[in-house]
């Protein structure tokens, strides 16, 4: 056993430190032993963790809940108010990328350090294959362990501070902004839909920027014909492979305009449809959704996204019939929503406008991910202002003339002429 050193010593293979703490029952100061740190520095980065929750009256009593042990009940206890994807989208995360490499250890033995090397570990070789993981999947892990680690904090009362407050990340590289189709690209990929029975589909997702789980969740009754709009009320997820539906991503409804082509290409798929349902007849399920398959079954997500895909690359395909035909460059549904805001951006049509349509509970979100588009058409706003402030100085002008010139010829003005 090593020597007891400013409250930090070493305990056979691992580290410990000592604070003094308030007995609540006697109120009498007492000595606390904390273990089981793998380094000094580790020992001493929680000792003054502990003395300063300490002076504080927060400090926590030691617990041996590992963190795989308190994730999996944090997990368990907010199942009933998380949204099914979004869960298992953190059960995800945590079996892959957090239990693996901190799950054994205890809950109150992490620091911003362990997080900071879990996230370079994660950057660097986190993906299965053992290379480097995105960027934004370790931000997505940071999300989550900050939200436990948070609730661990404020309700659970086993950590005094949060460790991945203070934990780095690695510094974020700028992205390239992404492009999107113009008006000609998606006036093409269209008519290449022509013919399918998904054509107000991928119509309406242009048209409205709509996700694509809110418009495969979407009904008949929520289209009001006389608007015209659609009111956006819930969304699709895949959760384990199964089809799930719930609230919108924000958990707000929103009523989204359409114009009158669009209303008249959701007329016609709807009677595609009813002539699909007289077909089948009462085997069909009277689900009401505005797109389904030809049996009446609500379209499988994937289904949407997959067959964009593919008919791109078969547009691209090379054709000796039509050697000089346009590229269509690659996109994916989500970029629909792109092109939606982007075209109302360039148009003109207030930053407010565009997040409502897009369902952005803060136009400050729209602002972030479509800056690139308002910088992109910048360049012509100074020569604008100049011109509206010379028109305003002409008009300035014409009109002190017209002012001096009556003062000159009343009467009032002559009297004011000293002789």
């Amino acid at each position: 056993m090593g020597k007891l050193k400013d409250g930090v010593m070493k305990r056979g293979k691992t580290w410990s430190y000592v604070i003094r703490v308030i007995d609540p029952d006697t109120g009498l100061s007492k000595p606390k032993w904390v273990g089981g740190f793998a380094t000094e520095d580790e020992a001493k980065e929680a000792r003054d963790d502990a003395r300063r929750a300490a002076r504080r009256g927060e400090y926590v009593d030691r617990s041996a809940i590992t963190v795989k042990e308190y994730l999996g009940d944090w997990l368990d206890a907010h199942a009933l108010e998380t949204k099914p994807r979004t869960l298992a989208g953190y059960r995800w995360l945590i079996r892959q990328y957090v239990e693996p490499r901190i799950g054994r250890q205890r809950l109150q033995a992490i620091r911003p350090t362990t997080l900071t090397k879990l996230y370079q570990d994660l950057l660097k070789g986190g993906r299965a294959d053992g290379k480097p993981l995105a960027r934004a999947t370790v931000d997505k892990v940071h999300a989550v362990l900050r939200k436990a680690f948070n609730d661990a904090v404020k309700f659970e009362g086993v950590l005094s501070s949060n460790p991945a407050d203070r934990a780095k990340r690695p510094r974020r590289t700028a992205r390239p902004s992404v492009e999107v189709w113009n008006a000609d690209e998606l006036r093409l990929f269209l008519g290449l839909m022509a013919n399918h029975r998904l054509r107000a589909f991928y119509r309406l997702a242009a048209y409205t920027g709509a996700r694509r789980g809110e418009l495969l969740n979407l009904r008949w009754a929520d289209i009001d014909w006389n608007a015209p709009a659609v009111r956006i009320r819930g969304s699709v997820g895949i959760v384990e492979g199964e089809r799930v539906e719930g609230t919108t991503k924000g958990g707000r409804e929103r009523i989204v305009s359409i114009d009158p082509d669009t209303v008249r290409e959701l007329k016609a798929h709807r009677r595609r449809q009813m002539a699909d349902q007289a077909k089948v007849g009462d085997a069909w399920p009277d689900t009401g959704h505005v797109f389904t398959t030809g049996l009446g079954e609500p379209i499988y997500p994937d289904t949407a996204t997959q067959l964009m895909g593919k008919v791109i690359r078969a547009y691209n395909t090379p054709d000796p019939n039509e050697p000089t035909k346009t590229h269509l460059p690659h996109a994916r549904l989500h970029d629909l929503r792109h092109v939606h805001a982007t075209l109302l951006l360039i148009a003109g049509v207030p930053m407010h406008v565009v997040a409502e349509r897009l369902g952005h509970a803060d136009p400050a979100i729209t602002l972030r991910i479509y800056a690139h588009v308002i910088r992109t058409h910048a360049a012509g706003v100074a020569g604008i202002f100049a011109a509206a402030a010379a028109q305003s100085d002409s008009a300035n002008a014409e009109q002190n003339e017209d002012d001096e010139t009556d003062e000159d010829d009343g009467p009032e003005a002559s009297a004011l002429v000293p002789s």
